[in-house]
């Protein structure tokens, strides 16, 4: 009577893993939590737990897969892959995950101990040296699987150390809760992709109020901000000489300079036009100095990162160039306007294909005084608003007329010209 009692207790509890599971995946969570939750409640429900293990696919510009493993006595670890590294190692092609997934194995069990152990991948005896005693691993996809692409879903795997290994209860317990978590984890993962696709296509703050719901035409808000713009020289020369990917190769190599520079100082690209640069520092998203609280000191701060941006970006295409220099190639170069003043920030196109950007007449006086960097021979030029806001010491070159613009502007240039800016004026 006392056994059907504890199996009674024990299943009420793994239908409480799995209701928990699916509250979380009508929830916000990350993987990591989730995984570290469920790994702790399935170990406090009776299940000896020694590691879990859970792998997916996905989609981000930088990493293929990701990984999150939990131990009981250290909790859960994460680990990203870059494209093409997991698959080419040695140790993931002897995996049994690996061995799964190549011959759509869905479940697989290995004894670790005992006459029943059958250890036929490496890693395996890795496991029963750190005192397991049992595996079990399993796969769950998302749907069917299509020809274009590989299959998405999770792969699973679980330890324990009990010196029996898992009982018949506790594998049909993991296998029960296996649909939930790949339920819970599939919406993570859809929502995670859905912030990394927007965030990489959009930039971090567009993306995040397209997410918040800012996605009709004409959402948007005035706001101020520094405004960045800068420009490849020679790029259409080098357009028509090189093969098309060394031409790529160029483009991203200013690209990781130029937007580079941006986004380690906080900055937002909102878009590479052709071989230019767009980006913002808005002046009330940046925090002030400690102890300062006003809007001033908002600005100001804005307006110092863009500098700090901007030598940023000349010390990475001071980097380049060097190696450049080395496979014996031409120095790249490029002009930089920075300008301050009022944009709309918010969505423009047609209903059926949208960009969120910035537009008014401060995004245009910049990108004119962008073009001026080639006739005045000097590579960062800014305007008297901006060097008034970030400070430092500037040479007044007059003020100058801009095309389509109907008022001249004074630009002005560093007083020492800041030539790491520019390879060739």
């Amino acid at each position: 009577m006392a056994e059907d009692t504890t199996a009674i207790t024990g299943e009420s509890l793994i239908d409480g893993i799995a209701d928990w599971l699916i509250g979380e995946a009508l929830g916000d969570t990350a993987l990591g939590p989730l995984f570290d939750g469920c790994c702790r409640r399935l170990y406090a429900a009776g299940v000896p737990l020694l590691r879990g293990h859970m792998a997916h696919r996905t989609l981000h510009p930088l990493f293929e897969s990701e990984t999150f493993t939990w131990r009981r006595d250290a909790g859960v670890a994460h680990e990203s892959f870059p494209h093409g590294q997991s698959a080419a190692t040695e140790a993931w092609q002897q995996s049994p995950l690996y061995f799964m997934l190549q011959s759509k194995t869905p479940i697989l069990r290995r004894r670790l101990t005992s006459d029943e152990a059958l250890l036929d991948f490496p890693i395996l005896h890795e496991f029963r040296e750190r005192g397991a005693t049992d595996y079990l691993a399993y796969i769950v996809p998302f749907g069917p699987a299509q020809e274009d692409r590989e299959q998405d879903g999770i792969v699973v795997s679980w330890t324990t150390d009990r010196e029996s290994g898992f009982t018949d209860q506790d594998v049909r317990s993991l296998l029960r809760i296996q649909r939930r978590l790949a339920v819970a984890a599939k919406m993570t993962i859809e929502a995670q992709i859905a912030r990394t696709v927007v965030t990489t296509y959009l930039g971090r703050t567009a993306g995040l109020k397209v997410l918040n719901g800012s996605i009709r035409r004409g959402d948007g808000e005035r706001i101020r901000a520094v405004i960045w713009y800068s420009d490849l020289r020679g790029s259409t020369e080098m357009a028509d000489r090189l093969p098309a990917d060394k031409y790529m190769d160029v483009l991203n190599g200013y690209f990781e300079c130029a937007a580079g520079g941006v986004l380690d100082n906080r900055g937002e690209v909102l878009a590479f036009i052709g071989d230019a640069v767009l980006a913002i520092f808005p002046l009330d998203g940046v925090a002030p100095a400690e102890g300062a609280a006003n809007g001033t000191d908002r600005a100001q701060a804005a307006g110092r990162l863009a500098l700090a941006a901007a030598e940023a970006a000349a010390a990475r295409l001071a980097k380049l160039n060097k190696k450049r220099a080395k496979a014996g190639q031409a120095p790249l170069a490029y002009g930089l306007a920075l300008h301050v003043g009022e944009v709309v920030f918010g969505n423009i196109g047609v209903p059926a294909r949208l960009e969120f950007s910035v537009i008014g007449r401060t995004v245009n006086e910049v990108a004119r005084l962008e073009s001026l960097t080639k006739t005045l021979g000097r590579p960062l030029l800014v305007s008297r608003a901006f060097a008034e806001l970030a400070g430092g010491g500037w040479e007044s070159l007059g003020e100058q007329a801009l095309p389509g613009v109907d008022r001249p502007i004074e630009v002005l240039a560093p007083k020492q010209a800041a030539t790491t800016l520019s390879a060739a004026s």
